[in-house]
């Protein structure tokens, strides 16, 4: 048979995506088994040892907010490339994209039976928003991005101020006993109960992150549109100068942010500048990171985070997995019994774990086990799994 349209081979992605793709896994991985800790605690209570202090400053600086940013960031990247790619081939990308949406909703449903800080659901909703804006230009797109990121201060604390009545989940008792039970089903119950009380009806979360999000993914495509990550070398000067500037930035906002909350400040309930602090410090590490790429820093490191960073589903999904197993009921009851610097450690560690694994996966398959299944799915194709599989191998499926 004669192929339509194929998905971008892997021999075509551009590395540095990949890298920070890679970068971004390993801060979704602390923040997501940190949050372990507090199912059952309220933040505030627990009394941290100096090294887990220190830790938890590394995290709320440097990876927190700003990993699900940079990732969120990559996939408008991706979809660019995959819109563009459909209708080079004389296709209709809105069909294409909707379902391959619709499948990554599946996936999110699977993924928030694990763990209810699932962020699939998110990428699945806003890529059907996006679909909206897909034949917008780049200057349509950054004007539409700045003005988010430019007005998010001030829509967040009037958001905030929007109360919805909920029954609370993670410091429930009578929920947690759900938590902990060890019977599969009132383990899901109790997460996918979580999900949608504390993330999808909650005005913080439901309005602020999501015009986040939606921002990052409207610069993605328009990194896509002026194909900055093939053109690095010549964006050099201005890296380096965006690297400075967000440094400072970042510095400035942090400093202020941290005395104006210890002192509550009054203008917080007007003005509250947390995104502004997440996206320059996204900005500077991507930056940072760009810029050593360009000069064949740390290669090493970098490679065995494209290969995390290509696997990024598959491992994203892994790690939920494995922490629903260690800490919950269903599995070895770890729950929030240890100290905050076990389970930041607990991430690096898992997060290495499969750096490894998935050279070693890649080295044998041409995709990660879910990033197969969701192309396929998504072309209704099989795609060749295996390395050196002939390409005339594929064979079209029907999907009901």
């Amino acid at each position: 048979m004669t192929n339509s349209y194929h998905p971008v081979e892997q021999t075509k992605r551009t590395p540095i995506v990949d890298i920070l793709r890679g970068w971004a896994l390993l801060g979704v991985a602390i923040g997501n088994y940190v949050d372990f800790l507090y199912i059952g605690i309220v933040p505030e209570k627990i009394n941290h040892s100096v090294f887990s202090e220190i830790l938890l400053y590394i995290n709320r600086y440097f990876f927190a907010a700003k990993s699900w940013t940079l990732l969120t960031l990559l996939f408008g990247f991706g979809f660019a490339i995959l819109i563009d790619n459909i209708a080079a081939k004389g296709k209709n990308p809105i069909a294409f994209f909707s379902w391959r949406m619709l499948l990554l909703f599946v996936l999110a449903f699977i993924n928030s039976s694990f763990w209810l800080g699932d962020i699939l659901k998110d990428y699945a909703f806003l890529g059907l928003v996006l679909l909206l804006f897909y034949k917008s230009s780049a200057k349509t797109l950054a004007i539409l991005s700045g003005a988010i990121f430019l007005l998010i201060p001030v829509i967040m604390p009037f958001v905030n101020s929007f109360t919805v009545e909920h029954p609370e989940i993670t410091n429930n008792p009578e929920y947690l006993k759900l938590y902990m039970s060890g019977n599969w089903i009132e383990f899901f119950q109790f997460n996918l109960l979580a999900s949608v009380y504390e993330q999808i009806i909650i005005p913080g979360y439901a309005i602020n992150a999501h015009l986040v999000m939606l921002g990052c993914m409207f610069l993605g495509v328009v990194l896509h549109k002026i194909n900055f990550f093939n053109r690095l070398p010549e964006f050099k000067k201005l890296l380096k100068n965006i690297c400075l500037t967000t440094f400072i930035v970042s510095v400035a906002i942090g400093v202020g942010f941290y005395f104006a909350v210890e002192n509550k400040a009054v203008f917080l309930k007007f003005f509250h500048p947390l995104y502004w602090l997440v996206l320059c410090t996204m900005v500077f590490i991507a930056t940072g990171i760009c810029l050593l790429f360009l000069n064949n820093k740390l290669k090493t490191v970098f490679s065995y985070f494209s290969y995390g960073g290509k696997m990024t589903l598959t491992n994203y999904m892994v790690q939920n997995v494995l922490g629903a197993f260690l800490f919950s009921g269903i599995g070895l009851g770890i729950a929030n019994t240890m100290p905050y610097w076990f389970y930041f450690s607990l991430a690096i560690f898992v997060f290495i774990l499969q750096l490894f694994i998935s050279k070693w996966w890649l080295s044998k398959f041409n995709y990660g086990p879910i990033e197969w299944l969701w192309r396929s799915a998504s072309y209704r194709k099989v795609f060749p799994f295996k390395k050196n599989t002939p390409a005339d191998s594929i064979t079209e499926i029907k999907i009901v």
